[in-house]
């Protein structure tokens, strides 16, 4: 009981850094546009979702994105981009959770881009500022292609070196 409560409480901090992480790297260390945003906020989300899986990698994007968008606006918060959030970190927390090949990380990133970042968020910017989606879609898809690159590469880096820290599940 004891031990098991230890390792509860260790997870609990490690997902509290993660949110914490991803909150910084979210709103200080991205670049944003209204329509466009390229940064680094996907790894804490997605090393939650290969230490502890798809529940954890959901929860902290979508603490992330909430905690983030009310201490530190960059606009009125919106419900939908935290639904996109926990969607992401759990999309990758199945896929990558038990193991991380490179045709594993590549799935998880089209699923993620694609439906995720393509067309949910691109719905929600629509449906928020009033703008045709299909207007939208050429920039965004652009992005989705940038990103989706950048997180392959990173990804693929992380996924070396987490065995490394050595952290309990």
């Amino acid at each position: 009981m004891y031990e098991s409560s230890i390792r509860s409480t260790h997870r609990l901090a490690i997902l509290a850094m993660m949110v914490a992480a991803n909150v910084v790297l979210s709103r200080f260390l991205s670049i944003s546009l209204w329509n466009l945003k390229i940064g680094f906020a996907f790894i804490p989300v997605v090393t939650a979702a290969i230490l502890f899986g798809p529940i954890a990698g959901g929860i902290v994007g979508a603490a992330g994105d909430y905690i983030g968008a009310t201490l530190f606006p960059i606009a009125q918060y919106f419900p939908g981009f935290t639904i996109t959030a926990f969607f992401v970190g759990a999309v990758y927390g199945i896929i990558l959770h038990k193991k991380q090949d490179m045709q594993r990380i590549i799935l998880a990133i089209l699923v993620t881009e694609c439906i995720g970042s393509l067309l949910m968020n691109t719905f929600w910017i629509s449906t928020l500022f009033g703008a045709p989606f299909l207007s939208l879609l050429p920039p965004r898809a652009m992005q989705a292609v940038g990103m989706g690159i950048m997180e392959i590469i990173v990804i693929r880096v992380m996924v070396r070196y987490l065995p490394a820290l050595n952290i309990k599940r």
